[in-house]
């Protein structure tokens, strides 16, 4: 895949990645660049199932989930710029460091999910990621995922 600035709908997230609702985390992904990076777009709803409990009285997206966002999002990047070598894949997530959470998510927010690739080594991927709530960075993080036969 050649094309530059791509964006994939919610339909195409759906077959590129096996995520489905409740978790899955993004609802398209913008500005793919292959071999790069993207954005993964989430708009946050007061209906996410993890604000029942997380918190009633003041919900919050959980950080642990901001990040499983930029992995989808990364997930997308790999199996868009894998094209055909992809099919029968999965891409795992393995590790994640320096997670940081600067400002929390709320429902009415669109949280903006930036992923960049650091390298690649042979089936595992490394990336760094971004999200932000306009311009105000909330949560960052360096994440690893690896792409492996799903069978």
């Amino acid at each position: 895949m050649t094309d530059e600035g791509m964006d994939f709908d919610a339909l195409r997230v759906l077959e590129m990645i096996p995520h489905r609702y409740p978790f899955l985390m993004i609802d398209r992904v913008r500005n793919f660049v292959c071999d790069h990076g993207a954005v993964g777009v989430k708009n946050v709803t007061l209906g996410e199932p993890y604000f029942q409990g997380h918190f009633p009285s003041r919900p919050v997206m959980p950080g642990v989930l901001i990040i499983e966002a930029m992995a989808q999002t990364a997930a997308v990047v790999v199996i868009a710029t894998l094209g055909d070598r992809a099919r029968g894949k999965l891409v795992y997530f393995m590790s994640v460091e320096n997670g940081r959470f600067r400002r929390p998510v709320l429902p009415g927010d669109t949280l903006l999910l930036e992923v960049i690739k650091r390298h690649r080594r042979g089936p595992v991927w490394k990336f760094d990621g971004t999200g932000k709530v306009g311009d105000t960075i909330v949560a960052e993080a360096t994440f690893t995922a690896m792409i492996l036969d799903y069978t």
